[in-house]
């Protein structure tokens, strides 16, 4: 905060120094002084010409500092396999538009102040040069044709049919929380529909579907080092966005149309904990699609196991059913109805 407030403080100096100097330029120009306006016109433009080079300066050197001030914030641990392409995406294509970027505001300063108005300067007839404009097109459309290739082939894959043998686990968003949902030993999850939803069963899950019989839904996700995880998203009423910031996840939970993403763990809480050297460390998913006021709360803790204590977890697991038993009478009643609805339908059909 004392960096911040000095920072400012400086560039508040600046700023008034320089609006200083403008009303003394107005003040002359107004007294009606040709002379004198015209000197201070040059005056104006040398003094412009050297704050130029002065913000490039100091600003580049503020630049450089607040980027390597936040590098370990902005590079969070890498703890999945397709994390380590998209960041290899991600810094070559900041790489390439680093240097450009650097290489045409050095010119852009540097020019303004090498060409300010001097009254013996004439400027200098160049309207067309046909290899110039080549070279400037092509090179750029070549760079640019590069990196998208190269976005494409890593989307490609990060996009792809999710191994068989992944383990499946169900993601619904609603305001303000995630469901989670595991199919049981069967590695089946059972069907669910909105039209089921209420205040136990919020994920809507039918339980007169066999392969729902053994789903559980814990307080926490848990997955395995090293095997692939298929998070199949969903979301109930509004659009959230499923983020999980160390492996480098992030999908949309739309309403009405279910999307997937699938990655590989490389690393276990424990493991990351010490890397970081931070005993309190927990991975977390996210919500990063504003949803309303209770935003904030949409946070859920993540666990990467070894596999054999995944293993123990999921053992310990209990279906959702169990724990709430008044759902499969409400289910075998529903059945029961049903049964006598269609029974008298078509009692009323053989009457007609």
């Amino acid at each position: 905060m004392i960096t911040l407030a000095i920072g400012l403080s400086i560039v508040l100096l600046l700023v008034i120094l320089f609006l200083l100097f403008r009303i003394g330029t107005l003040a002359s120009i107004f007294r009606g002084s040709t002379q004198r306006a015209a000197g201070t016109t040059k005056t104006s433009n040398k003094v412009n010409s050297i704050l130029m080079l002065l913000f490039l300066i100091v600003g580049g050197a503020a630049f450089a500092w607040s980027f390597a001030d936040a590098w370990d914030d902005m590079n969070q641990p890498i703890a999945s396999v397709h994390g380590a392409w998209t960041d290899s995406l991600f810094w070559t294509t900041m790489i390439v538009i680093g240097i450009v970027f650097v290489i045409t505001q050095i010119l852009l300063f540097w020019y303004s102040y090498k060409y300010q108005h001097k009254d013996e300067k004439r400027a200098y007839y160049y309207p067309h040069n046909n290899k110039l404009e080549i070279v400037w097109t092509m090179i750029p459309a070549v760079v640019m044709a590069l990196l998208v290739f190269a976005g494409w082939k890593t989307w490609t894959n990060i996009t792809s049919a999710a191994p068989a043998d992944s383990v499946v686990i169900e993601v619904m968003g609603k305001q303000f929380s995630w469901l989670v949902r595991y199919p049981g030993p069967d590695g089946k999850l059972g069907e669910a529909n909105v039209h089921l939803i209420d205040a136990t069963n919020e994920i809507g899950v039918d339980f007169s579907d066999p392969n729902s019989m053994d789903d559980f839904m814990p307080r926490e996700i848990h997955v395995p080092k090293g095997k692939p995880v298929h998070l199949k998203i969903r979301s109930r009423d509004v659009i959230h966005s499923v983020f999980l910031p160390h492996f480098r996840v992030k999908m949309d939970a739309v309403p009405g149309m279910p999307t997937k993403f699938w990655f590989v763990p490389t690393k276990t809480t424990a493991e990351v904990r010490t890397e970081t050297g931070n005993p309190d460390f927990n991975f977390e998913l996210a919500c990063t699609e504003i949803c309303g006021r209770g935003h904030f709360a949409m946070r859920f803790i993540l666990v990467v196991d070894e596999p054999e204590e995944y293993e123990e977890w999921l053992a310990s697991q209990t279906p959702f059913i169990e724990q709430n038993p008044q759902l499969l009478t409400k289910f075998t009643q529903d059945s029961k109805d049903q049964v006598v609805l269609e029974k008298s339908t078509e009692e009323v059909k053989t009457e007609l």
